[in-house]
């Protein structure tokens, strides 16, 4: 029963706190307060009520329109709030009801904002990052997640292969990408940091081969990448051992 409550606190949060980094995510890039002034319709202008602020239910009985302007609303914020809430509720799934569920829950809380960032912008904000890199730092003085050695190196191994490919592709990886991966690093060590860099590359070639083959994307045109590192980072956070022993035991078999 009390792992029960515990789920169900963890959905609400991620609800709630999902809520908040939409905001986040969409004002800091803009140099705008997250504090003030409160959410309103980007069409009229119409200030939110508190009614109108319950994460998802007021999509739902909005029906995805202003209840003013009756101009469509982003789902852009009901999935952000649903995709937090999910990934909070299945965090202590997999690593268990630890200490290291802090660290999750944090890694998760990145991801939202900068999913939410680039999509939108195209733009991972240094304000962003630092923030994160300072709340790491104190959470790794208490949880030890990953040794203090691993986390160096894997903080010069993602910041020195990226901009290398940076240099490499004379730009194509901006300098956002290149201190993400040093943050990443900092947090999954030199092992999983490049193991993220492999899934978030296939799955950027797989979507964008699909995009080009379905017309949605134009050749000429850049798309955000931080959704495709967030994503890798995050499988290779969860699951990155069992991949490398699953990769190692082919390997030797073969």
């Amino acid at each position: 029963m009390s792992y029960f409550l515990g789920y169900c606190l963890l959905a609400i949060l991620g609800l709630l706190l999902g809520s908040f980094y939409n905001v986040v995510g969409l004002r800091v890039p803009a140099n705008k307060s997250i504090i003030a002034p409160r959410s309103s319709c980007p069409c009229c202008g119409h200030m939110l009520t508190s009614m109108e602020l319950i994460p998802i239910f007021s999509y739902l009985f909005q029906k995805g329109k202003c209840k003013k302007c009756n101009m469509p609303i982003s789902p852009l914020y009901p999935i952000m709030e649903l995709l937090t809430s999910l990934l909070f509720t299945i965090s202590p799934v997999l690593i268990g009801w630890t200490a290291e569920l802090l660290v999750a829950l944090t890694f998760i809380s990145l991801f939202i904002i900068l999913f939410i960032t680039d999509l939108t912008y195209m733009i991972i904000p240094d304000k962003v990052l630092l923030f994160f890199f300072c709340f790491f730092i104190i959470e790794h003085l208490f949880i030890p997640f990953v040794s203090w050695s691993d986390s160096l190196i894997g903080a010069i191994v993602g910041f020195g292969l990226l901009l290398s490919i940076a240099y490499l592709s004379k730009g194509g990886m901006g300098g956002g990408d290149i201190k993400l991966f040093a943050l990443l690093g900092f947090v999954l060590g030199w092992k999983l940091v490049l193991l993220t860099l492999f899934l978030a590359s296939l799955l950027g070639a797989t979507a964008g081969g699909i995009g080009l083959l379905a017309g949605y994307i134009n050749r000429k045109k850049p798309i955000p990448f931080a959704p495709f590192i967030m994503t890798g980072a995050l499988a290779a956070y969860f699951f990155g051992d069992e991949m490398i022993r699953w990769y190692l035991q082919i390997s030797f078999n073969i």
